[in-house]
């Protein structure tokens, strides 16, 4: 008669953890299973300090990109302060224009005082990163400029800086202060060929 609480053959085997099958018969982990889990281990320390080194050296760029930053951009409160003085000496000089000179000697003295200051001041400007944006004639950009009004010139190209209401800088590769402008319309488009004159095709065909 067949015990029925026999265990069938091979069942206890089968249910045996894996881990079980790695063990030496009295219990002990076996060495082959012992260094892949020494591998799996080293794998895992190798990627965790990969990604460590990583870390740090983003953390080390960042660091050493705000120090810079700080060095370009330290004295924009400053500048933006004292661009109201710029104006006030470029009004200043002018107020008196080469061509009205040299019929008042104590004017021509001050206006030649007001012109070696401004000269000196946009100087130090400069010496700190600090760059006027005078566009004159140039095409309009967005990015530098701002359109105060439009001028009606058919002898510029539509979007022409006709005229600087007020100068613009910049610090480093910021923009301090957007040149105030007047730009041209209704003039060809840039780019565009210019309108032919009478006599002023020359033909090929011959």
């Amino acid at each position: 008669m067949t015990d029925q609480n026999q265990t069938p053959e091979g069942t206890e085997a089968e249910a045996m953890p894996d881990t079980a099958a790695a063990e030496s018969p009295d219990g002990r982990i076996s060495p082959e299973a012992r260094i892949q889990a020494l591998e799996a281990e080293l794998a895992q320390i190798r990627d965790q300090h990969l990604r460590a080194l990583a870390d740090m050296e983003n953390l080390r760029r960042r660091a050493q990109r705000e120090v810079e930053d700080a060095g370009k951009y330290a004295v924009t409160k400053f500048a933006r302060d004292v661009l109201a003085v710029s104006d006030n000496l470029e009004r200043a000089a002018q107020a008196v224009p080469p061509e009205k000179r040299g019929g008042d000697p104590l004017v021509d003295q001050l206006a030649q005082g007001v012109d070696m200051t401004l000269s000196s001041f946009r100087q130090t400007l400069e010496t700190h990163g600090i760059r006027r944006v005078d566009p004159l004639g140039e095409r309009f950009d967005s990015k530098l400029h701002q359109a105060m009004m439009e001028v009606e010139d058919r002898t510029k190209p539509a979007g022409t800086v006709v005229q600087v209401l007020q100068t613009g800088y910049v610090i480093a590769d910021r923009l301090l202060r957007p040149a105030m402008v007047a730009v041209s319309r209704g003039g060809p488009k840039e780019g565009a060929p210019a309108p032919e004159t009478p006599g002023s095709r020359v033909d090929t065909s011959a």
